[in-house]
């Protein structure tokens, strides 16, 4: 059984900056994906098997950065410039294939979620 635990969540203010972090019990393909109260989870950025690759939705590139360490199995995603509507719960996701994905079913596996809080 695959699991995935994040942590790094929090409040912070406009303008500030958080780490997320998945740890994994394998290495995948792994996404970090968001839901805001009332609207769709939605894609915010991925990374390969390898680490080679990554993608990031256009509302977040620039101030989003997704790495890994294999060494630990863990995946980060560093935010910086936050900003109100980023405010969501923040979820990690892994698949089994080495590419990532931006779609969510075609992830294999999710993590519990950790809320992201960002007051102007």
């Amino acid at each position: 059984q695959v699991q995935l635990v994040e942590s790094g969540g929090g409040l912070v203010q406009a303008g500030g900056s958080l780490r997320l972090s998945c740890a994994a019990s394998g290495r995948y393909a792994m996404g970090w994906f968001r839901q805001a109260p009332g609207k769709e989870r939605e894609f915010v950025a991925a990374i390969s098997w390898s680490g080679d690759t990554t993608y990031y939705v256009a509302a977040v590139k620039g101030r989003f950065t997704i790495s890994r360490d294999n060494a630990k199995n863990t995946v980060y995603l560093q935010m910086i410039s936050l900003k109100p509507e980023d405010t969501a719960v923040y979820y990690c996701a892994a698949r089994w294939q080495r590419s990532y994905s931006t779609l969510a079913k075609e992830y294999n596996y999710w993590g519990q979620g950790t809320q992201v809080t960002v007051s102007s």
